[in-house]
């Protein structure tokens, strides 16, 4: 991977949810200051107003972050004034990726997944004219088979077009025992972003699980993203952190210095 292109390294904020729940541009200036290139807002950000919205661009701007993705809840993507107010939001604040962040409590069984895809089908037609396109963040529950033997990853991956972004959240991939290289390399162009979340065997009151830092984990990282960078379409990367031993901004920190070592390597 020796010159190859350069990807940006964002940040999910769901990784340092108690600071930006205390004071959002501070946590956007040290997560710039930090050095992250991007932020994911995720489902308390379709709160905001119009003007708060262009407030926290006119910040993201001035502090050199840039916003790719975000998460969302279903009615960004029903018609109505749900998805009118997710296109605006996302549309200022500069998104492109409306990403499903998880399924609703009642999607149920083979059919009631392939109804859901149905409806998440039809946004990728109705926000294509404004720019935006849909996508969908998996868990450890998508890699369990359904009724008939199919994960509902696959039922997902098949019932959705090829535009639609399967975001990859590569930890809960592990946690389910799913192969994640056989799963890039079975949906090429698809994988345009990355969820760098490691994991390792073990209880969290441990620090396993989750609460491993990035490069602590059983994640063949540069496997992964070899793969995701010759075959997925991945565009850019996006650390995710679910608590750790050290503080939200440490932890951050810490992730980025091992993503970079990393990286100086491949």
């Amino acid at each position: 991977m020796k010159g190859a292109r350069k990807y940006p390294i964002g940040l999910e904020l769901y990784s340092v949810r108690g600071e930006l729940a205390r004071d959002l541009p501070n946590t956007l200036r040290q997560v710039a200051k930090i050095g992250y290139e991007a932020v994911e807002f995720y489902s308390p950000y379709f709160d905001w107003t119009v003007p708060y919205a262009k407030d926290v661009r006119s910040l993201m701007d001035d502090v050199g972050l840039r916003c790719y993705s975000t998460h969302n809840h279903v009615e960004s993507f029903v018609p109505g004034e749900g998805m009118a107010k997710a296109i605006e939001l996302n549309q200022i604040i500069g998104a492109r990726h409306l990403i499903l962040a998880s399924a609703p409590k009642n999607t149920i069984g083979l059919e009631g997944w392939k109804k859901l895809c149905g409806r998440l089908s039809e946004a990728v037609t109705e926000l294509k004219p404004h720019g935006l396109t849909t996508g969908f963040h998996n868990h450890q529950t998508e890699w369990m088979p359904l009724e008939g033997g199919l994960r509902i990853m696959d039922v997902i991956a098949a019932n959705t077009p090829p535009e639609f972004v399967l975001q990859f959240d590569v930890g809960t991939c592990l946690e389910a025992g799913a192969n994640p290289i056989a799963w890039i390399k079975a949906h090429p162009g698809r994988i345009r972003s990355v969820h760098l979340k490691d994991w390792a065997p073990g209880k969290p009151e441990e620090e396993k699980g989750f609460r491993v830092l990035f490069g602590e984990g059983v994640s063949p990282w540069a496997e992964i993203m070899a793969a995701v960078e010759s075959v997925g379409g991945v565009e850019y990367y996006l650390m995710e952190q679910e608590g750790s031993r050290f503080p939200e901004f440490e932890t951050a920190q810490r992730c980025l210095d091992s993503w970079k070592k990393l990286r100086l390597k491949l």
